[in-house]
């Protein structure tokens, strides 16, 4: 499954970007950073609620039991009659069970589902058809004890259950998704989202990953109707009852887990391909769009024979499906052969949709079909392991995307999507080991978070680059063959790739999966004669300050180091497996620089000596430091001016070295680190001073790209091309909310031609230009980008303006823009990201978002109960506050309602919000005094 928008990308604008008005730069500033100092600061006082709790299991967890073992199904023969106007449907499920131990009950996981009847029969018909006598539901926990009047023997048999159910509207089990006809007529399919837990509110089942069994599924549905499911159609027939229903039988699937079965049935045309390895690929799209599934259907086709070369096994379906549902809560979800995915995470409209999209679209594609060997295929035994299948799909994804689109620069990108929000989020008191013991079904959608994906990812990539990739695809294969069709855990991956490589893969790597955090890399350096001595310490990396205490864990750390002779190629590799070491480099001259983790590949901070950091400086103005390593230099100054252990007017003196960069991932880290700080100056009395400083930062770079796009550039982008799009977009998108007033009257002028259909704006000039006439409009704006929501055709229109309004600046044009979030016009997955530009743009959205959320409290949580949109929408609404008080005022509201899947969001929450209060008393008067020096003209 894969969620979406959590990603640190700063071209959705939403949160962490926000600018103000142009001055160049100037001044040299290499000569400034003699002065660092590493600040030690005692941060036990900091915390008066998150108190250090290493969080290793859920907060007050609930008793829970897996399902006993003495019955289990081997086959499932499922037949689902979906009523799409009254929302139910009538089931009828004939599986085939061995009894391991005679028993006289069947306990199986059922939610939200009547039992009607149920027997057992015996198999050979030597036993009479037993009826059960009693259904017992436990809800809580979401099980069904079938009991029967006399014990049942050891041995196969055919139990026979019939149910009936809701088409709910919770976006998970067999729900209902509304969309409109090219008509304009409400219409609803129905569809499934089972992972982790909801397989059980379509039919009684064994929902664990580890009770995998074969299913023959058929579907009732109305004639006029597209009935999909994981394999292929074999018969059709119209139902003996209503000639106007068809019933729809698909082929016996493999042995597979309950969390991947699917099925849906709409109306939704499809374009069709063939993988050079002979499997049908089909990308279905809402009627009357099938060209929109054109990009998806070419990066599909490409993708499957990668992953079999890579993974040197073959898919082993027929067919795969890609479909685009309306009402859709993750971003996708790979359910085997019939992949599931949100309208945006899928359809791409040649003219309509920006790089952005298009580039989303493959991770999320290449992301997916990474799942049908790793996850279908060969699958966690326990929820415990998804971060398995999810950091492991979360990497691939790029290499998948790397080998279709070389120019995407895709790996620079992957260290500011997925890597720094994975440090970010580690370095809290209440983050959580990679590998979680989770039991309730509650406690499972909690660890759907950024340290199963891109923590995960970030420590896969890094044992890539450990083992190298050619015992590493030696040691994937041998684990797919080894366990096909069957489960593992954490341990048996690492197994092989241990075998495959001959190092201690188990011992290096439970330290990054099984203890929460990751280490601070300490260095300082002397030169003796012609070699560089280096001293290289570990310790936990808090995003508090450095852990000073006793019990200080230590890693198994891999570690590169480069020269500045040759930048992009590593000189020595070492494991650091103690608290420090110090390693001789030979032949390194004096005035030559040394660099740790090159391509910022290892999952670590690094803090130099200001005699070494000085020294690395004038590589980032040259640009003869690697884009990725300008991005890493800089992410780590600025995670440790936040820790308190370096000023932030150090980072500050940094950033304007960037004056040069031509890089778009680069300036897409920089400029996310940017609105963390504008977001945190808007509680104090200066916060024009750091939109001058933004718009001075990126005024020169906007004049150089300017608003048209060049040769080579725009559809289908050229070499270059697609990076420079993203960069203008994120760029103009700056300097406009920064109220540049160049860009402003620009994108004023360009918005009037859009909306009166003179000139229609490029897709990818869409949301800078939104954004930054909304940011400085007033009612007649909002009015003017509700009406252009309401005529969008196309779901990524909508969510382009969705995820926008929230700059308005009126308090008045702010509450209608939360109303609107709540109303039909905006799907219901889509409602989390409006309040989030809400909370995100300004500091009094944020008090509005926040208040809003508390008043609608009830519907809210009862839309995506359970669900990880919950934790999103908390997470975006407070994460921005910066009072003391505030982290009090959400921990006592959480308290007294209570949202069981957001638990830890909440703590880290609270955490993050005394974070930012004791940034901002540490260093505010510091940073004004610096904003105010830089204006003030030369002596």
């Amino acid at each position: 499954m894969l969620l979406v928008l959590g990603r640190r990308v700063s071209l959705s604008f939403v949160k962490r970007v926000i600018p103000q008005d142009p001055v160049l730069l100037s001044k040299p500033i290499l000569q400034n950073f003699r002065t660092i100092k590493f600040r030690v600061i005692h941060s036990s006082t900091v915390f008066a609620i998150a108190t250090r709790q290493n969080t290793d299991t859920m907060p007050e967890r609930r008793p829970f039991v897996r399902l006993p073992t003495d019955v289990y199904p081997v086959n499932y023969g499922l037949c689902l009659k979906p009523d799409l106007i009254d929302f139910t449907f009538e089931g009828k499920l004939e599986a085939i069970v061995e009894v391991n131990l005679a028993t006289n009950q069947i306990v199986m996981n059922c939610a939200d589902i009547d039992i009607i009847t149920a027997s057992f029969v015996p198999e050979g018909g030597e036993g009479e058809e037993i009826n059960a006598t009693g259904f017992n539901y436990q809800n809580e926990d979401e099980k069904v004890t079938l009991s029967f009047p006399s014990a049942l023997q050891k041995g196969s048999g055919t139990l026979k259950i019939d149910f009936v159910g809701e088409l709910n509207d919770k976006m998970k089990g067999f729900y209902r998704s509304k969309y409109a006809t090219p008509a304009g007529e409400i219409r609803y399919a129905a569809v499934t989202q089972f992972e982790a837990t909801d397989a059980r509110r379509a039919f009684p089942c064994w929902d664990e990953p580890a009770i995998k069994a074969t299913f023959d599924i058929s579907l009732i549905v109305p004639k006029d109707r597209v009935a999909l499911s994981n394999m292929n159609v074999i018969d059709r027939k119209p139902h003996p009852e209503d000639d106007s229903l068809l019933e729809v039988k698909f082929a016996t699937t493999p042995i597979m887990s309950t969390y991947l079965v699917a099925f849906v049935i709409g109306e939704y045309d499809f374009v069709e391909g063939q993988s050079s390895d002979g499997v049908t690929v089909r990308v279905y799209t809402p009627t009357g769009k099938a060209e929109q599934g054109k990009f998806a259907l070419e990066v599909a086709v490409k993708t499957l024979p990668f992953y079999n070369d890579y993974f040197n096994v073959p898919y082993p379906l027929p067919k795969i499906d890609l479909i685009a549902i309306a009402d859709f809560a993750a971003g996708a979800m790979e359910n085997w052969g019939l992949v599931t995915y949100r309208e945006t995470a899928l359809l791409i409209d040649p003219k309509n949709s920006c790089s952005s999209s298009r580039q989303w679209v493959a991770l999320v594609v290449g992301h997916e079909l990474a799942h049908q060997w790793f996850g279908n295929l060969v699958t966690m035994e326990w929820w415990t392991h998804l971060w398995l299948n999810e950091g492991f799909a979360s990497w691939i994804e790029y290499l998948c995307v790397d080998h279709c689109f070389p120019d995407y620069d895709i790996w620079t990108q992957f260290v500011s999507a997925d890597y720094t929000r994975a440090l970010d989020l580690d370095a809290l008191d209440n983050s959580h080991p990679i590998e979680v013991n989770v039991g309730h079904p509650s406690e499972v959608d909690e660890i759907f978070d950024a340290i199963s994906y891109s923590k995960g990812a970030s420590v896969i990539r890094m044992l890539h680059n450990y083992i190298g990739d050619e015992d590493f695809r030696k040691g994937m294969h041998s684990y797919l063959l080894k366990f096909q069709h069957k489960n593992a855990a954490t341990e048996d991956l690492w197994e092989c790739l241990e075998q495959a490589s001959g190092k201690p893969i188990a011992l290096v790597m439970s330290s990054w999966t099984k203890q929460m955090g990751f280490p601070i890399i300490v260095v300082d350096q002397e030169q003796q004669g012609d070699d560089r001595i280096l001293k290289i310490s570990q310790k936990k990396f808090c995003a508090s300050g450095p852990h000073n205490g006793e019990d200080c864990p230590n890693w198994m750390v891999p570690i590169s180091i480069c020269t500045g002779e040759d930048p992009g190629c590593t000189k020595l590799k070492v494991l650091l497996d103690s608290p420090e070491t110090t390693i001789t480099i030979n032949n390194v001259s004096p005035d030559q620089w040394v660099k740790i983790n090159p391509g910022t590949v290892g999952f670590y901070r690094i803090q130099y000596s200001s005699a070494m950091l000085e020294s690395l400086l004038p590589g980032i103005r040259n640009l003869t430091l690697l884009p990725v390593d300008r991005l890493g230099l800089q992410n780590d100054l600025f995670s440790l001016s936040r820790a308190g252990m370096i000023s932030t007017v150090e980072v500050l003196k940094l950033m304007e070295a960037f004056v040069n960069e031509p890089n778009y991932t680069v300036w897409s880290d920089l400029s996310c680190n940017l609105g963390v700080l504008s977001s945190l100056l808007s509680h104090t009395d200066f916060h024009e001073e750091i939109q001058e400083f933004i718009r001075d930062l990126f005024t020169p770079i906007g004049l150089k790209l300017g608003w048209e796009c060049k040769q080579g550039e725009g559809e289908p982008p050229g070499a270059g091309g697609h990076l420079d799009a993203l960069l203008r977009g994120l760029v103009l998108g700056k300097l406009g909310k920064a109220g540049h007033k160049p860009t402003l009257e620009e994108a004023r002028r360009r918005f009037k031609d859009h909306v009166e259909g003179k000139q229609i704006l490029s897709a990818d000039l869409r949301s800078p230009v939104y954004l930054t006439v909304l940011k400085h409009g007033d009612s007649a704006t909002l009015d003017t980008m509700l009406k252009l929501h309401k005529q969008a055709d196309m779901q990524e229109e909508k969510n382009r303006i969705e995820r926008v309004l929230g700059a308005i600046s009126a308090p008045d044009l702010i509450q209608k823009v939360l109303t609107f979030a709540l109303s039909e016009d905006v799907r219901p997955q889509d409602t989390v990201s409006v309040i989030g530009g809400v909370a995100g743009s300004s500091k009094h959205g944020r008090k509005a978002a926040w208040k809003f959320v508390k008043d609608n409290w009830e519907e809210l949580h009862n839309r995506y109960q359970g669900g990880f949109l919950i934790s999103r929408l908390i997470k975006l609404s407070v994460d921005g506050f910066a009072i003391d008080k505030m982290a009090a005022e959400v921990k006592s509201f959480f308290e007294s309602h209570h949202a069981p899947a957001a638990e830890r969001t909440v703590q880290q929450c609270c955490e993050n919000i005394l974070l930012n209060a004791a940034w901002l008393k540490r260093d505010a008067d510091d940073i004004h005094q610096y904003l105010l020096k830089r204006k003030a003209p030369p002596v």
